[in-house]
C-alpha cells in the first residue's frame, strides 16, 4: 500500500553508510518512522528531503510492519533556522515535544500547522523566542488534550486579580485570597501576562501568534508555559535543555531557572 502526503520530518538517524530512519509528522497519518535508503547519497533525490526539519513531500511504502519511503521531494527546508543557534535549538525542542505528543498513525494536520507556522516565525525572526515557545507549548498540550483551565479562580471564579496564580501540575488558576499556603507550587502572573497566556489556549490558530507583552510579561508566560510541559509530561527534553544554554538569557525565563513558588497569602 502506498501513501502520498507532506510531513516535517522531527528526527533522524544515520542507519549503516547511506541509509536514514525519519521521523515524520504527517498530515493524514500523524508520527510516523520510516526507512529512507540510500538518503545519504549526494546524487539521491532524498537527500534534502528527508533531513531534519525539512517540510517535504512523500511517497511511502506501508508494509505490514514498517514504512518505507519511495520517494521524497523539499517543499521547504528553513534554511533560515540554522543561522541562529537559539531558533534551531528551539525548533528542534518543538520537534521532540511533537514527537512526544502528537498521534501516530491519525490525523494530525493541527500539529503539523502549528509547527510549519512557528519555523516560519523563527526562520523570519518576527517574532520573540520566548512568545512562540509558549505559544506552542500551551497549544500543542491542548491539542494533545491536556488544555488547562485558565478561564477563573478555580476557588472563586473571580476572572482577573492584581496577581493570579497558575498551578502548573493541575492545570488551573488561583487568585491569592483563594490559593492554600500548602498547595502546589505556583507560577504568579500579572494581568498582561495571564490575559496572554489564555491567548495561547483559547485564540483561534490565525490569531494565535498575534500578541506583544513587554520583556518581563514574556518571562512570566514562558516560566508558565514551560512549568506546564514538564509536570504535563512528567519527564524532560535533552533539547529544551540544549535550549536554555544556546539561548542568552533563555535560562532565566525557565520553569526550572526561575522556579515556581509557594506563595505568601500576605
Amino acid at each position: 500500500m502506498q501513501i502520498e502526503t507532506d510531513g516535517l520530518v522531527i528526527m533522524e538517524r544515520q542507519v549503516g553508510e547511506s541509509d536514514r530512519l525519519i521521523t515524520v509528522l504527517t498530515r493524514e497519518e500523524g508520527v510516523l518512522r520510516a526507512f529512507a535508503r540510500k538518503a545519504k547519497l549526494l546524487r539521491s533525490s532524498k537527500l534534502s528531503a528527508t533531513q531534519l526539519l525539512c517540510y517535504s513531500r512523500f511517497l511511502i511504502y506501508k508494509g505490514r510492519d514498517k514504512y518505507i519511503i519511495d520517494d521524497a521531494q523539499p517543499v521547504e527546508v528553513f534554511f533560515d533556522l540554522r543561522r541562529d543557534i537559539g531558533s534551531l535549538s528551539l525548533a528542534q525542542y518543538f520537534c521532540e515535544l511533537a514527537g512526544a505528543l502528537a498521534p501516530q498513525e491519525a490525523e494530525a494536520g493541527d500539529f503539523l500547522r502549528l509547527l510549519l507556522r512557528a519555523f516560519y516565525y523563527l526562520s523570519k525572526g518576527t517574532r520573540p523566542h520566548l512568545l512562540v515557545k509558549a505559544a506552542v507549548e500551551m497549544r500543542m498540550l491542548s491539542l494533545a488534550g491536556y488544555m488547562p483551565d485558565l478561564v477563573c479562580c478555580a476557588g472563586c471564579a473571580c476572572y482577573e486579580a492584581e496577581t493570579m496564580l497558575f498551578l502548573p501540575r493541575s492545570g488551573v488558576l488561583y487568585c491569592q485570597s483563594c490559593y492554600s499556603q500548602g498547595a502546589e507550587p505556583a507560577v504568579p502572573l500579572s494581568p498582561g501576562a495571564l490575559t496572554a497566556l489564555r491567548h495561547t489556549v483559547y485564540a483561534d490558530f490565525d490569531k494565535l501568534f498575534a500578541f506583544r507583552l513587554p520583556e518581563a510579561g514574556l518571562w512570566e508566560v514562558a516560566r508558565a508555559s514551560e512549568a506546564y510541559v514538564l509536570n504535563t509530561l512528567g519527564r524532560s527534553f535533552p533539547t529544551l535543555d540544549f535550549y536554555h544554554q544556546a539561548e542568552p538569557g533563555g535560562r532565566a525565563a525557565s520553569a526550572e531557572g526561575t522556579q515556581t513558588k509557594k506563595m505568601d497569602k500576605g
